[in-house]
């Protein structure tokens, strides 16, 4: 019973994620791809496990970071099975400076941050509404005069 509902669960959550990031991409340049749905998916699992495995204390732009690094990582491997390995042509990032294989490039990973934020809050508070997980909190940053700034949203 216990596998079921973790089943249940990490389904729901990358079914989420599948749908947001095909609604980015429509919105973003106007269409999207099935496997895209998939790569969604996988990347909001990505981001909800970030505080599976790390404590709540770890700064939020260190979670973001690592998130956005992830996305990165999951996007080159779906892309090199996607574009170069079955010829899908799904995107082509070869023409903007600094990309690997034209799969990945410096610039989409720095726009994958707020993507992250916004996806570890969303994980978050799915978490705790419908599965009744731990109530989020988040350490903003540390600065010289405080010690970790705890924000814990109402």
């Amino acid at each position: 019973m216990r596998m079921l509902k973790l089943f249940c669960k990490y389904s729901f959550l990358f079914d989420v994620g599948g749908a947001l990031y095909v609604l980015i991409e429509l919105i973003w340049r106007g269409w999207s791809h099935w496997t895209m749905f998939i790569l969604g998916g996988l990347c909001f699992v990505m981001l909800g496990l970030i505080n599976e495995v790390l404590q709540w204390d770890t700064p939020l732009w260190q979670q973001v970071w690592i998130g956005a690094i992830g996305i990165t990582a999951l996007e080159f491997l779906t892309g090199c099975v996607v574009n170069l390995w079955l010829g899908w042509n799904v995107w082509d990032y070869s023409g903007i400076p600094g990309n690997i294989l034209g799969q990945i490039c410096p610039q989409y990973t720095v726009l994958w941050m707020p993507v992250s934020l916004a996806g570890i809050i969303l994980d978050d508070w799915i978490r705790y509404r419908a599965f009744d997980e731990e109530r989020p909190r988040y350490n903003i940053g540390v600065t010289r005069y405080s010690k970790h700034i705890v924000w814990m949203p109402e």
